[in-house]
């Protein structure tokens, strides 16, 4: 019996009662909504007179597992339920909610959310209207061939063993993790404009991290990605794509070249972003500054505000004309899609920027109305059913060019490609950022050579985008997940998405980390 079998035997002994706990939970999550439930609460919030009120109701069910140094380390299956009520009175919001799904409970929320909105009128004297949106009765069912809360947990654990000790080896090696990660969200949305809308969302996601050390040297090397692996909509057939085995031996190999690298010369010069990295540049610098609550300067307490202020629309230059984002919330697989928000707005595809100009926001029924935008880009989200939902990035992504890498790296006579991201720093406004990756190669009159270590760059956000003179295939256009995007008071952390294809950009400003 060999290492990795041993281990698998050790676990399953001792997670017996975890299976059975498994199985309960994923049969609780197949119970009915509570349709009559919810509805006799929308007909009394009318009848208090309300201008507007929804009633969101949620149920998630989320599966960790993960395994380091050929052990499992952790697994935890977390499963939470309940009901969120909004009300607007008077152009004021309130909120309140309740895991208890008893007709006492409900009231009590109710009320306790009328009183928060009546009493927020009293301060506020800016009236909050809404963009029109038609109410629907709907149902939507995100794609997924294999549900994985019907794969025996022996079979996830097995599968991340093996991973796991294949990046095992050499003393250098001094840290090896890899997980997965299920997602099972359940939604009824139901307005008193009519609305009511059933959702089912499934996510899947995995990765791997290790960590080698040699002396006083420590390198990193991520896959698929860094933050967390990969994530995407939909079933476990996704995670049995990204070949996990193949990708532990990848970065094995490369971490350990890391730690005999060099570090990359400093000056300005060309460099290719590819896929990995170009999503999080796009999160930080396009994906947070186009939230019109942080443009409206709704989020200053906490997370900044944004340079994109309402008079650059239509009018500011963004990048080049090599650069063209949309937020697309109808991106297959991508964790920011769904059917409708949850505001009861349908998922749309919204113009982020268009050959470099600035012309669309992330945008909610009220802020579209402030901005006197002709609807909602339908970019409403909440966490949980705890919390009210706010401005979220939905798949905000760089749409593909048509260069190969090959063609990108053409010309280049000093550069680097960059992959992989390792840390980043952006200012309160999502102007002035340096990047570090996980590793880079230098491009050399044209062509890719050798690896360099703690690779970091630096610029201003409209400068940096307008300097960008190529963007790859669709061939290589890649979608990925990122988990634990944070905003909000009290923070909440919000599934969000990114598709890029390679990105080059010129008179770049590159050093080591120190």
């Amino acid at each position: 019996m060999n290492n990795r079998y041993k281990s698998s035997v050790v676990w399953r002994r001792q997670l017996v009662g975890c299976a059975a706990s498994v199985v309960q939970c994923a049969l609780m999550t197949d119970r009915s909504l509570p349709r009559d439930l919810i509805g006799r609460l929308i007909r009394d919030l009318r009848r208090r007179g309300v201008d507007y009120a929804d009633v969101r109701y949620e149920h998630l069910l989320h599966e960790s597992l993960v395994v380091e140094q050929g052990r499992a380390s952790s697994i935890s299956l977390f499963e939470s339920g309940g009901i969120g009520i909004r009300v607007l009175i008077k152009g004021s919001w309130g909120f309140a909610a309740t895991p208890h799904l008893r007709p006492r409970s409900l009231t009590k929320a109710a009320t306790q959310a009328i009183g928060l909105a009546k009493a927020s009128a009293i301060l506020n004297r800016q009236p909050r209207p809404l963009a029109v949106v038609t109410p629907v009765k709907a149902r939507h069912v995100s794609r997924y061939a294999i549900d994985p809360f019907d794969v025996p947990l022996a079979k996830k654990l097995d599968y991340l063993l093996w991973a796991n000790t294949t990046l095992l080896g050499p003393d250098a090696i001094k840290r090896a993790r890899s997980h997965m990660d299920f997602y099972k969200r359940r939604k009824l949305f139901c307005s008193t404009e009519g609305a009511e809308i059933e959702q089912l969302l499934i996510e899947s996601g995995a990765g791997l991290e290790v960590v080698a050390q040699h002396g006083h040297e420590a390198q990193t090397r991520s896959f698929p990605n860094s933050h967390h692996g990969a994530l995407a909509q939909a079933g476990f057939e996704y995670v049995k794509g990204l070949d996990l085995v193949g990708g532990a031996k990848t970065a094995k190999d490369e971490v350990l070249q890391l730690l005999r690298a060099p570090s990359p010369r400093a000056g300005e010069m060309t460099i290719i972003l590819d896929p990995t990295q170009a999503v999080m540049q796009l999160h930080e610098s396009c994906g947070h500054p186009v939230e019109l609550d942080r443009a409206l300067g709704q989020e200053l307490s906490y997370a900044g505000g944004s340079f994109l202020t309402p008079e650059c629309l239509g009018r500011f230059q963004y990048g080049s004309r090599e650069v063209n984002i949309v937020a697309d919330a109808t991106t297959p697989f991508g964790v920011g899609s769904f059917g409708f928000d949850d505001e009861g707005v349908p998922a749309q595809r919204v113009d982020i920027v268009r050959q470099g100009r600035f012309v669309g926001y992330l945008s909610s029924r009220e802020s579209a109305a402030r901005l006197r935008l002709p609807s909602s880009g339908g970019a409403m989200r909440a966490e949980h059913w705890d919390v009210p939902p706010l401005v979220r990035m939905t798949n905000v992504n760089l749409e593909p060019g048509q260069a190969t890498l090959q063609a990108l790296c053409r010309g280049v006579r000093r550069g680097y490609l960059l992959s992989t991201n390792k840390s980043w720093s952006i200012d309160d406004r999502r102007l002035n950022f340096q990047f570090t990756t996980e590793i880079g190669w230098e491009i050399t009159n044209g062509s890719l050579g050798g690896i360099v270590k703690n690779p970091l760059y630096t610029g201003l956000t409209p400068q940096f985008w307008g300097r960008c003179t190529g963007v790859g295939r669709r061939e290589d256009w890649r979608l990925w997940g990122v988990s634990n995007c944070a905003k909000g008071e009290p923070m909440q952390l919000m599934h969000v998405g990114h598709g890029s294809s390679y990105a080059r950009f010129d008179g770049v400003t590159v050093a080591p980390a120190t």
